[in-house]
């Protein structure tokens, strides 16, 4: 290892324990030319993941990307951003330990709406109207369906507009 302060490629190890999950090593260093003491950190080498798109263009898996696409998901409500990093973490794990290389995005998309279906369900509705890219209301509507427990037809308004005008895009009728 090269110490950072005089460049010598000359050192010892003082000390070594597992860091964090014990997932890494933690090792503290004394360069034997300048005395200079530092830490490293060694981990296993992983097989990076790469995600399938629909397009089918290959891309690197990002773990932020996964968060700020749960985040946008989760803009003003009541969820913790420990609480989205534990969840991408959970996700990430499952991921490495269903697939060696690669994962398609749709595998990840169905995850990711588990989990905010289980944290809360405004952000997974939020998030499965751009994941599944509705194109009308009613497909939004479906979606709703099994959230709210009873079935949602043509006759059932939502917040005092009736589903099938606002399905035609009419404006709301006024109330005398």
């Amino acid at each position: 290892m090269r110490c950072p302060y005089c460049k010598a490629n000359n050192d010892r190890v003082i000390d070594s324990r597992t860091s964090g999950e014990a997932d890494a090593i933690r090792r503290r260093r004394e360069c034997l030319e300048c005395g200079g003491r530092f830490t490293t950190y060694e981990k296993v080498g992983e097989t990076p993941l790469r995600v399938v798109k629909k397009d089918g263009n290959r891309v690197p898996f990002d773990r932020d990307k996964l968060l700020s696409s749960m985040m946008v998901a989760c803009h003003k409500r009541r969820v913790e951003t420990d609480t989205l990093e534990a969840l991408v973490a959970d996700i990430e794990v499952k991921l490495h330990e269903v697939f060696d290389k690669e994962v398609a995005s749709k595998y990840i998309g169905h995850l990711v709406m588990e989990a905010l279906r289980r944290l809360d369900q405004v952000a997974y509705v939020r998030f499965a109207s751009v994941y599944r890219e509705f194109k009308d209301v009613n497909q939004f509507l479906d979606e709703l369906k099994p959230l709210l427990g009873a079935e949602l037809d043509e006759e059932v308004s939502v917040d005092g507009v009736d589903a099938s005008t606002a399905a035609r895009g009419e404006p709301r009728a006024q109330e005398p």
